[in-house]
């Protein structure tokens, strides 16, 4: 597959056909574009299964999804019933970040996915407390492997790691004020809801604050508690090396994080030297670069799947393929 460059050439494809009441996948088109002729596919986040489904019904030989959320699991499971009966899809709970701890040694594939973020059942479901809904518990776990809620964090969290993930995972600008806020809030009271966390953010950054700024700081928490960007981190050098040789492994992000973490990886391990730039000598056995970018720029969802699934605004689609 060559090269694409797409980020100005976005896909006018929707999900049609793929979304269900859990989650509407979004870049549906692209992906199968860029895995469907693989013969294993890795889901590393399962979610509703509708990119699973969509590879499967391209012509993908077999797919093992896995994910962290056991509602998504028993969700998926049901859907693609029919394809696990045939022996080509199989579900696994676990995090794709681990996947040490799942049954799957030694097993290469041709293709990997991962659709970061949260699905939209996750969203809408109050009790999972994602949104900052009125009354909504501060929970934000996406699987039980997750140590601590939303409130364990923002109630003992010091104030140096809350400014940190205010700053860095939500790009605020008033992160400090922020952290303080809530140190001063939670000494009265502990956090337990929804309404606690926006009271802190309209106490720190006024009270004209609203939907962006929650958006945007709740984010940040639900990253931090499921340690999304650190797992990511430490996830794509082992996914890499679970690629077979020409495969191909597409991800995307939601968050400028996540982007840039996957961007910088693709790049690295498509130069012929990955030594760091001030290394006196290359010790990497420069001279073969580990595979190539088959993304130029981003995949971004066109104005009509917007339009349709106004969640995949965010979207961002960036794919590698390994060097045979």
């Amino acid at each position: 597959m060559r090269e694409r460059d797409a980020g100005s050439h976005a896909t006018s494809r929707v999900a049609q056909g793929w979304d269900s009441a859990y989650h509407t996948p979004a870049l549906v088109g692209p992906v199968v574009e860029l895995l469907g002729g693989s013969a294993l596919v890795l889901d590393g986040t399962l979610g509703g299964g509708g990119h699973s489904a969509a590879l499967l019904d391209a012509g993908v030989g077999r797919v093992i999804g896995i994910d962290r959320d056991p509602d998504a699991l028993a969700t998926a499971t049901e859907r693609l019933a029919d394809a696990a009966d045939a022996g080509r899809f199989t579900a696994l709970q676990g995090n794709y970040a681990s996947l040490d701890a799942l049954p799957l040694a030694g097993v290469r594939f041709t293709g990997i996915l991962l659709d970061l973020g949260i699905s939209s059942h996750q969203i809408d479901d109050a009790a999972r407390g994602f949104s900052f809904r009125e009354g909504a518990p501060l929970d934000m776990r996406m699987g039980h492997d997750a140590s601590r809620t939303a409130a364990d964090f923002l109630n003992e969290a010091d104030e140096g790691e809350l400014m940190t993930v205010f700053r860095e995972y939500g790009d605020e600008p008033r992160a400090g004020r922020l952290a303080r806020e809530v140190v001063r809030r939670r000494g009265t009271r502990p956090f337990a809801t929804s309404d606690d966390l926006v009271g802190a953010i309209r106490g720190a950054l006024g009270p004209r604050s609203g939907a962006p700024e929650f958006a945007r700081l709740f984010q940040a928490v639900r990253i931090a508690v499921n340690d999304e960007l650190a797992g990511l981190e430490r996830a794509l050098p082992a996914l890499r090396d679970r690629l077979a040789p020409a495969g191909v492994l597409a991800i995307m992000a939601y968050h400028s994080g996540e982007d840039r973490l996957v961007k910088h990886a693709f790049r690295a391990w498509s130069e012929d030297c990955i030594c760091p730039p001030k290394h006196p000598m290359c010790t990497c056995g420069g001279g073969h670069a580990l595979g190539t970018v088959l993304t130029k720029r981003a995949i971004v969802a066109s104005p009509e799947e917007v339009a349709a699934n106004p969640r995949a605004r965010s979207a961002k689609l960036r794919a590698w393929r390994r060097a045979e």
